[in-house]
């Protein structure tokens, strides 16, 4: 059965996967990113509809979601995806940065899904798939703001599980570890050991996949073998 996905930060890595994954699925996507080139891209290799948008604009959000119920008739999938990084050590830390990562990690998928959940209580049915991390299990060096936030996500994810689940819609939360991707710019981090981007959105899948009444709550993914970076 095809369903409708809105995906955040789809344009590339995790979020691009996920995008191309639900799409061999033959779901209708629609996604947002902030770098019209990705976008292009992404839209060019799965067909799906890409839409220039910044989750930390309240505007956005409200665009976007008119959007989809305008064009799609609904959301029945929403992956909150977008989110970047930041490294600092307290003492040094940026307060203007660790703001501007948390209104786009934290308070704008707050936001976006403040304005998805009502679409779905009114249907009885709804997956909303937020990407954590596993910074957001332990505490490490530098980490206080990414860690922070994705500490956030999934605290969050537990509060609308409690709220959806009477609801019919499942809340998830997955945790990638170290996935090939150039974060922060450390191509360093490209080591065939580690995970990949579709290896996230193939555990992404599996979990929309499950019958309607078993729900993964949260779910950590590392790879298999140890690796070093570069």
């Amino acid at each position: 059965m095809s369903r409708r996905f809105l995906v955040t930060g789809g344009s590339q890595g995790i979020g691009a996967a996920i995008v191309h994954a639900a799409r061999e699925a033959g779901h209708q996507v629609v996604f947002t990113g902030r770098n019209q080139g990705h976008i292009d891209a992404t839209v060019k290799a799965t067909g799906a509809e890409g839409i220039k948008a910044d989750v930390s604009n309240d505007s956005d959000n409200e665009r976007i979601v008119e959007h989809c119920v305008r064009h799609m008739r609904g959301i029945d999938v929403l992956i909150n995806n977008a989110a970047f990084g930041y490294s600092a050590e307290i003492g040094s830390i940026d307060m203007k940065a660790m703001r501007d990562l948390f209104a786009t990690n934290v308070f704008g998928m707050v936001d976006l899904t403040n304005r998805v959940a009502p679409l779905m209580k009114a249907q009885q049915e709804g997956d909303i798939v937020n990407i954590a991390s596993t910074s957001g299990t332990k505490g490490a060096k530098g980490a206080t703001v990414y860690a922070g936030s994705k500490w956030a996500v999934r605290g969050i994810t537990q509060c609308w599980q409690a709220e959806l689940r009477p609801f019919g819609i499942r809340v998830i939360s997955i945790c990638p570890s170290e996935v090939q991707t150039n974060w922060m710019g450390r191509s360093g981090r490209n080591n065939p050991n580690k995970l990949y981007a579709h290896d996230i959105a193939n555990t992404v899948m599996a979990g929309l996949n499950m019958p309607r009444h078993v729900l993964w709550t949260e779910l950590a993914v590392f790879a298999n073998n140890p690796w070093k970076e570069d």
